[in-house]
């Protein structure tokens, strides 16, 4: 015999009134299932809320019942003598049980005997999902009742059967009481699987209050909102399964700030898309646009900084706020820090000038880290071979810049710098990923307008690293004819993050390109991987 397997992760979204519940309870010689053993099995089943059946039988130990246990639980060891061993009781229970979400009181107590019965006759642990009334009764009648026992549940739902201490009237007192429960769930928005298995985690009374605000949402991808009583919105995020991500905000998540966007949320609004891809899209471009206050990590900078090598006698590399005046501009970066490690990158790995004027005695080129004209050492010719390499490698084949900045993180490793050797790997890691982005946004803007679709059928447009439109279906788009003009670099922090989206989309998925205006191809140079500092 094997144990049916766990149900899939999209089978936690079926309706309660279709799931199989079978609910238990054990009587045990003790409470550790590593030196005590079953005496008492009591279990209904039910399907689609109506009773199919009931397990009761007793459980010959096969060692001594303590007397204080028979105190309780009124089992004898004359009780059990004729009674089948576990390994004889175990099979038709677990038949019984078949693929039911198992509902108990203290779940936990009765699910670690069954799982050390199981492991110890070869079944293997129990795979099936679990709900216990004593944490959802925490979680909605905590302030109803004097505690949670079984008995004062039963007692204060008016359970026809009174909990006894024996397997099957227990089980009944448990049912009684889960289904109690199950109605308290219902008006607060608890109809699916997962929507039942997460309320116990739920924080408190005021998110269990907001429950009912995901009703509406579906088990789709798509965009969520979260607005206040004034309309504003709060939060914006996307989902592949909006129902679950959004409550997930309401049980798993412990972070402050989602509990003060708890506090202040009053409706919750959504947009259903076709794909993940989409739904990134559609919040990128909403949060840069509306930019909500909840929106830390993906809010756009108030400004944006570019390193730029700029078109002076004797160029050099600085930090700019605009893009687009000098001969080669890389970014945008969000913050001025992450700027100045790509612009400490290209000092590293090149000879190009650092000093702001043109006066003579130049510190950088006396200390031999770079060429400068200034100082007389080098003519305006051989100054400008050199910059005309510089901007080839950083177009075409960077190699010759990342292994000068490899041998400059060498050398303070041997010499057990290791703090600057880590600045300088720094500095490689942030100059590799600007120079990865700035690959992906030109060969976007090559391309021009196409046509993709992966592996699932999503049919893509995109036109010059903006996303046009997207759908799933068996049926081709024309060829793109009209193309938005090439933007030589991006101006909005929005639009490379859209970009990036979409090109790991297009280098991570198994896409197949339909049709293409320009041509869509990256240096054949790869950007060299980051090494260790050893």
């Amino acid at each position: 015999m094997t144990l049916v397997g766990q149900r899939s992760f999209n089978d936690l979204g079926i309706p309660l009134s279709e799931v199989p519940f079978c609910v238990l309870d054990l009587e045990t010689t003790g409470v550790g299932p590593d030196i005590c053993e079953i005496t008492e099995i009591g279990a209904i089943r039910y399907e689609g809320g109506v009773e199919t059946g009931r397990f009761q039988t007793l459980v010959n130990p096969q060692t001594g019942i303590p007397p204080q246990v028979t105190v309780i639980t009124g089992i004898t060891q004359a009780m059990v003598i004729d009674a089948p061993t576990i390994g004889e009781a175990l099979p038709s229970f677990l038949e019984f049980l078949g693929d039911a979400v198992i509902v108990g009181h203290n779940v936990s107590f009765d699910i670690s005997f069954l799982n050390a019965a199981a492991i110890r006759l070869g079944y293997g642990r129990l795979p099936n999902r679990s709900t216990d009334t004593l944490g959802l009764a925490r979680r909605l009648v905590r302030q109803e009742v004097r505690n949670l026992r079984l008995s004062s549940l039963a007692a204060h739902f008016r359970s026809p059967t009174t909990p006894n201490h024996r397997a099957l009237d227990d089980t009944i007192a448990t049912a009684h009481i889960f289904w109690c429960l199950l109605e308290r769930a219902g008006a607060i928005g608890v109809t699916h699987l997962d929507d039942l298995l997460n309320l116990p985690t739920i924080k408190g009374s005021r998110a269990i209050g907001k429950l009912t605000l995901t009703e509406h949402l579906p088990r789709k991808p798509g965009v969520y909102r979260f607005l206040d009583a004034g309309g504003h919105v709060l939060y914006i995020g996307k989902a592949t399964n909006l129902r679950s991500r959004v409550r997930s905000y309401f049980s798993g998540d412990t972070r402050r700030r989602v509990d003060d966007m708890l506090r202040d949320t009053v409706s919750i609004e959504h947009q259903v898309t076709s794909s993940e891809l989409e739904a990134s899209i559609v919040e990128l471009r909403e949060i840069h646009e509306q930019r909500p206050i909840h929106n830390k990590r993906s809010k756009p900078p108030r400004s944006l900084h570019w390193v730029r090598l700029t078109e002076e006698r004797h160029p050099r590399f600085q930090l700019v706020r605009t893009p687009g005046k000098g001969r080669l501009d890389i970014g945008p970066f969000r913050s001025r820090r992450a700027a100045e490690q790509v612009m400490f990158a290209l000092w590293d790995g090149s000879q190009i000038r650092r000093c702001t004027s043109s006066g003579r005695g130049c510190a950088f080129a006396e200390l031999g880290v770079a060429v400068c004209p200034c100082s007389g050492g080098v003519s305006d010719d051989e100054y400008a071979a050199i910059v005309d390499q510089v901007v080839a490698q950083i177009e075409r084949d960077p190699l010759p810049i990342f292994t000068n900045i490899g041998e400059r993180m060498a050398v303070f490793a041997r010499h057990q710098r290791f703090e600057d050797a880590a600045a300088v790997r720094d500095r490689w890691d942030g100059l590799a990923r600007a120079l990865e982005q700035r690959r992906a946004w030109q060969c976007l803007q090559d391309a021009g307008r196409f046509v993709a679709v992966d592996a699932d059928g999503l049919h893509v447009v995109v036109n010059r690293g903006r996303l046009e439109s997207c759908w799933r279906s068996n049926a081709t788009a024309p060829l793109p004819s009209d193309v938005r003009g090439p933007q030589r670099y991006p101006d909005t922090m929005a639009a490379l993050d859209e970009a990036m989206v979409l090109w790991r989309w297009l280098t991570h998925a198994a896409v197949e390109l339909l049709h293409i205006s320009g041509t869509l191809a990256l240096p054949p140079t790869p950007i060299p991987v980051l090494p260790s500092v050893s």
